[in-house]
C-alpha cells in the first residue's frame, strides 16, 4: 500500500537517516519509535508530503488515501463541532453534492427516457454514498466525538472555541471519521485521559486499514502496535510483536553484538600487535601490509547506547509521622463552577499515590491544594509531623538558572556535598562525563525535566507531589523517572497519564469524579479489576478502602514468621519454576520464528527471487504461516508472563499479610 524507497534525511551536517526501505501493508500496525529528535516526525512529514527527502522516493498505491495527526493549530470556522466533523470527508462531502444536484435536475426533468437516465445515475451514487457510510455519516461522527470525551453540549460549539488538548481531539476526531486506507499518528495520546485512550485503542483494534504511529507511552505501544521500527544510529531496525518483546528481543541483540564487537576488539589488538612488531623488519614487509589493508576493511561493530536501571543510593529524606496530610471537607470551586465539595482523604507514610480521572475531573487541583499552592473556600489542609513538601509542574523547570552548568544547578541546593556525589546523583539521570560541564540553557525539554527531578532528590523532601512529569520524556527516559521514584524512600502523589509509570511507582490509586473521589489500593491493574467489581454507591461515600491489618501479635514468634515465610518461598518456587521455564520455551521459539521471518523478507527483497514463480509461491506460504505463529507465541509469552507477574504478586500479598 506504501513504500519508501532509499529515504535519505539531513538538517545541516547532522544525518537524521539514509537509505531507508520501508513497504507497508494493509491492515499492518506499525510503531516508529527512537528518541526524541531522532528523526519519527520529520519521516512522518515525508511520508505525508509535507516535507522532502534528500533523496529517495515515497510512492502510495493508487487510489489508497493517507490521513496524518500532527500538532498545528486549528484553523477557525464558523461551523459547529459536529458540522465540521461531518463535512470534513471530501470524498463523501462531494458524493452528497452530486447526489443533490441530480436530484434537483430530476424534479425539474420532464423528459421520460433522461429522467430513467437520471434515475440509474442516482441510484448508482446513493448505493456507493451508502456504501461508504453517508446515510450514518452523523451517527458515526457522534459516536468518535462521544468516544473522545465531548458532551453532547459540545456539538454545538465552534471548533476554536476549544482549548490545547481538546485541538488534539478535534484533529484526531476528524481523522478517524474521514478513515482513510493509512492512519499516520504523531503522538496521538497527548493529552487524553486514561478512560479516553482506553477507547481509543479499542478503536485502534478494529480500524481497517494500516496505521503507523509514535507514542512515548509503553503501554499503547504495547496495546496497539505489532510491528516495531526502532530508528538508531545506525538504521532502521525491524521487530516482530509489541513494544515489550521488542526490548526483550532488542535485548539479546545487543547482547551478541558486544561480544562480537568483543571478539572483533580483540583480533584487531592482535593485528595492531603484529603490526607494531614487525613493521621495520623487510622480510615481513608483506605480511604487515596485508594485515594493514585487512584492518582498513575492516566494518567495525559499534553496540548502540542503551538504557541502564538507576543504581543510586538517593539521600533519604527526614521520616515524617505516620499521618502527612489531611484534607478535611475541602470546598472548590472556580467562579460559578463547583469542583470539590465536603472533600476529606488522608495519606500515610509510604503512600505512593496516582491521581486518575478524565480531563478536567480535578486531578491537578486536588493536587495542588494537597501541595500548598492553591487556595480552597472551605475546610482545611493539616499537614503531619515533621511533614516537607516538594511540588513538580512544569513551572518547575522554568526556575532553572539557564547559565549554570548542571553540576552548579545541582550544587545550588546541595553545596556541601562531594563532587563526586552530586556527578554520581546526575549518572544517574543519564548525564555522564562532560554532560556535568553542560549549561541548562542547551538543553531539550526532556533533559530539562531530568535535571529538574534530579535537583528535587538532591534534598529530597518526604513529600513529593507531581504534575505530568513525563512531559517531553521520551520512553527510556520515563524508564529513568520510573527508576528513580522507586529507589525515593518518601510519600509520593502523582497526576500522569502514562500508565507504565502509575503501575511501575504507584500502590494506591485516588480516582476523581464528579466531584468526588474514590481510594484503591493496589496498582493500576488491581485499581482496574477493582474498579469493575467495586459498588460505587455503597458505603463510606464511594471510598474503597480496604480496613488497616492489625499488627502482628505477640504470639507470632519471630521463629514462626521465619517457618511461613520459608513456606511461601517454597511455595513460590514450586509454582513459578515451571512457569519461568515454558516463558524461556516461549522466546526461543520467538527468537526461532523472527529470525526466519527476517531471513524470508531479505529474500523477498532480492529482485532475483521473483524469477522462480513457485518459489515465490512457497516462500508466500511460509511467510504467513511465521506471522501466525509469532502472533501465537507471543500471546502465550504475554499470557505466562502476566501469569508469573500474577504468582509473585500472591507471593509478595501473603508476605505481608504476616507482617
Amino acid at each position: 500500500m506504501l513504500n519508501i524507497t532509499d529515504i535519505s534525511k539531513s538538517y545541516g551536517s547532522r544525518e537524521l537517516f539514509s537509505g531507508v526501505n520501508l513497504s507497508v501493508g494493509a491492515n499492518e500496525r506499525i510503531a516508529l519509535i527512537g528518541p526524541n529528535g531522532s528523526g519519527k516526525t520529520t519521516l512522518f512529514d515525508i511520508i505525508a508530503g509535507k516535507a522532502s527527502p534528500d533523496s529517495g522516493t515515497v510512492s502510495l498505491r493508487k487510489g489508497a488515501t493517507l490521513g496524518y495527526l500532527h500538532q498545528e493549530e486549528y484553523p477557525a470556522s464558523s461551523h459547529s463541532l459536529l458540522e465540521e466533523i461531518c463535512q470534513s470527508c471530501d470524498s463523501l462531502n462531494s458524493l452528497d453534492t452530486k447526489i443533490k444536484l441530480l436530484q434537483e435536475e430530476l424534479a425539474e426533468e420532464r423528459n421520460e427516457e433522461s429522467v430513467s437516465a437520471l434515475l440509474k445515475r442516482l441510484g448508482i451514487l446513493q448505493e456507493l454514498y451508502d456504501s461508504r457510510g453517508g446515510y450514518d455519516s452523523e451517527h458515526e461522527a457522534k459516536i468518535i466525538l462521544s468516544g473522545l470525551g465531548f458532551s453532547e453540549s459540545d456539538f454545538q460549539r465552534r471548533p476554536n472555541e476549544f482549548s490545547g488538548g481538546w485541538q488534539t481531539r478535534i484533529q484526531l476526531a476528524r481523522l478517524l471519521y474521514i478513515n482513510p486506507d493509512i492512519l499516520l499518528l504523531d503522538e496521538p495520546t497527548n493529552h487524553l485521559d486514561l478512560e479516553t485512550q482506553q477507547w481509543f485503542e479499542a478503536y485502534l483494534k478494529r480500524y481497517r486499514g494500516a496505521i503507523m504511529l509514535t507514542s512515548h507511552d509503553r503501554a499503547f505501544l504495547n496495546n496497539v502496535a505489532e510491528k516495531i521500527i526502532a530508528i538508531e544510529s545506525s538504521g532502521l531496525i525491524f521487530y516482530h510483536g509489541s513494544y515489550d518483546s521488542y526490548v526483550v528481543d532488542r535485548q539479546k541483540d545487543i547482547a551478541t553484538l558486544q561480544a562480537t564487537a568483543k571478539k572483533q576488539e580483540e583480533s584487531i589488538n592482535r593485528q595492531m600487535r603484529f603490526i607494531e612488531r614487525f613493521r621495520a623488519k623487510a622480510t615481513k614487509a608483506t605480511q604487515v601490509q596485508s594485515r594493514i589493508k585487512q584492518l582498513e576493511k575492516i566494518k567495525v561493530v559499534k553496540v548502540p547506547r542503551i538504557t541502564k536501571k538507576i543504581h543510586f543510593s538517593f539521600p533519604e529524606p527526614p521520616r515524617s509521622g505516620r499521618v502527612v496530610i489531611e484534607l478535611k471537607n475541602i470546598g472548590k470551586s472556580y467562579n460559578s463552577h463547583l469542583v470539590y465539595q465536603q472533600l476529606s482523604l488522608i495519606l500515610e507514610r509510604g503512600d505512593r499515590v496516582a491521581i486518575v480521572g478524565v480531563n478536567g475531573a480535578g486531578k491537578s487541583t486536588l493536587l495542588r491544594i494537597m501541595a500548598g499552592v492553591l487556595d480552597f473556600e472551605s475546610g482545611c489542609r493539616i499537614l503531619g509531623y515533621n511533614v516537607e513538601t516538594a511540588y513538580f509542574a512544569q513551572h518547575y523547570i522554568e526556575t532553572l538558572n539557564p547559565e549554570l552548568t548542571l553540576l552548579q544547578e545541582l550544587r545550588t541546593v546541595a553545596p556541601d556535598e562531594p563532587e563526586q556525589k552530586v556527578r554520581g546523583l546526575l549518572g544517574a539521570f543519564q548525564f555522564t562525563g562532560d554532560d556535568a560541564d553542560k549549561k541548562i540553557g542547551v538543553l531539550s525539554g526532556g533533559e530539562k525535566t531530568r535535571v529538574a527531578i534530579a535537583k528535587m532528590l538532591t534534598r529530597p523532601a518526604n513529600f513529593i507531589l507531581l504534575d505530568e512529569p513525563t512531559n517531553h520524556l521520551d520512553i527510556p527516559s520515563r524508564e529513568i523517572l520510573a527508576d528513580a521514584l522507586n529507589a525515593y524512600k518518601g510519600t509520593l502523589c502523582l497526576v500522569t497519564h502514562d500508565r507504565t509509570l502509575i503501575h511501575d511507582t504507584a500502590n494506591k490509586i485516588i480516582e476523581v469524579a464528579d466531584g468526588g473521589i474514590r481510594v484503591f489500593k493496589g496498582n493500576y491493574n488491581q485499581y482496574l479489576e477493582q474498579k469493575d467489581m467495586s459498588d460505587p454507591d455503597g458505603d463510606n461515600n464511594g471510598l474503597l478502602s480496604k480496613p488497616d491489618k492489625p499488627a502482628a501479635t505477640t504470639t507470632n514468634t519471630r521463629r514462626e514468621l521465619k517457618a511461613k515465610e520459608g513456606e511461601l518461598r517454597n511455595q513460590l518456587h514450586r509454582e513459578i519454576t515451571p512457569v519461568n521455564e515454558q516463558i524461556g520455551e516461549a522466546e526461543t521459539e520467538v527468537e526461532s520464528v523472527t529470525n526466519r521471518l527476517r531471513e524470508i523478507e531479505l529474500i523477498m527483497a532480492d529482485p532475483s527471487h521473483y524469477e522462480n514463480s513457485r518459489n515465490v509461491v512457497d516462500i508466500n506460504i511460509e511467510y504467513q504461516e511465521l506471522k501466525s505463529r509469532l502472533t501465537r507465541l507471543t500471546d502465550r509469552w504475554s499470557v505466562l508472563i502476566e501469569k508469573a507477574e500474577e504468582i509473585k504478586e500472591r507471593y509478595r500479598l501473603a508476605r505481608e499479610e504476616l507482617q
